[in-house]
């Protein structure tokens, strides 16, 4: 298989190669936002930059003039997103901030709501779903991502996780705080729970974001042997068809 590769401009081939590319933000930003959906949709090494510059409407040599060769454009699509993780750190010492026996709670509600919010949006969808489907398959590129943009993340929720469960190790807290991410990836990524409930259910469906967070502290409190919370004990009543919305 032949290998696509591209050997950055010099400056002196820049200066032309604005004027054959027509060269402008828009343009790279298309680009930016077809590589993720075609990384989201088919993974890393499924995807060309050929196939990316046929979805983005723009020349071939334009993506490897504005972002060099493909693993570098993945990279690219983190780095455009990272204040939406200093927003979620910012949400989580809110939560810490706030303590009492509710701690747990605000945690975990940190933890969900801001990632449903970004899966509804027409702009973080499917980011929402790159991000889901790389930490699930993490490939060496995702892998080196991932380290860099969302371990300092974990660790600040596995941090969290231990002020609310004191007795709890580390190595305890860091298995909750996988556990429950793999119960929201799954929501965030998941398709076939239509199917399951005979379509009473719409998959990533935003109403369902009470009961994810009562079933994520509850199966947490569970597992520590901690009193259940009054709040993870109510009802989950059902909304009627006009209030659920698919996002």
């Amino acid at each position: 298989m032949r290998m696509e590769t591209y050997q950055r401009p010099t400056k002196a081939a820049r200066s032309t190669s604005d004027r054959d590319f027509d060269a402008r933000p828009d343009r790279r930003q298309a680009i930016l936002l077809a590589a993720e959906k075609l990384f989201a949709q088919r993974g890393f090494h499924a995807v060309t930059i050929r196939q990316i510059a046929i979805e983005a409407e723009v020349p071939l040599a334009l993506v490897g003039y504005y972002f060099g060769q493909k693993h570098e454009l993945f990279e690219a699509i983190f780095e455009h997103w990272s204040p939406t993780i200093q927003q979620r750190l910012t949400g989580l010492q809110a939560a810490v901030k706030t303590g009492g026996p509710d701690l747990l709670r605000h945690i975990v509600e940190a933890f969900v709501q801001p990632v449903l919010r970004m899966r509804a949006s027409a702009e973080g969808e499917f980011y929402a779903l790159l991000v889901a489907r790389e930490l699930s398959y993490a490939s060496p590129e995702a892998d080196r991502v991932l380290r860099r943009h969302f371990d300092p993340l974990a660790h600040a929720y596995i941090d969290a996780l231990r002020l609310a469960l004191p007795q709890a190790s580390l190595g305890d807290c860091a298995w909750a705080y996988q556990f429950a991410l793999g119960a929201l990836l799954h929501h965030m990524s998941d398709q076939r729970v239509a199917r399951l409930s005979h379509d009473q259910n719409i998959p990533n469906d935003t109403v369902a974001h009470p009961m994810l967070v009562r079933f994520i502290e509850g199966g947490i409190r569970a597992a520590f042997d901690l009193p259940t919370s009054p709040i993870a004990t109510a009802s989950f009543t059902r909304p009627s068809s006009n209030q659920r919305r698919q996002p």
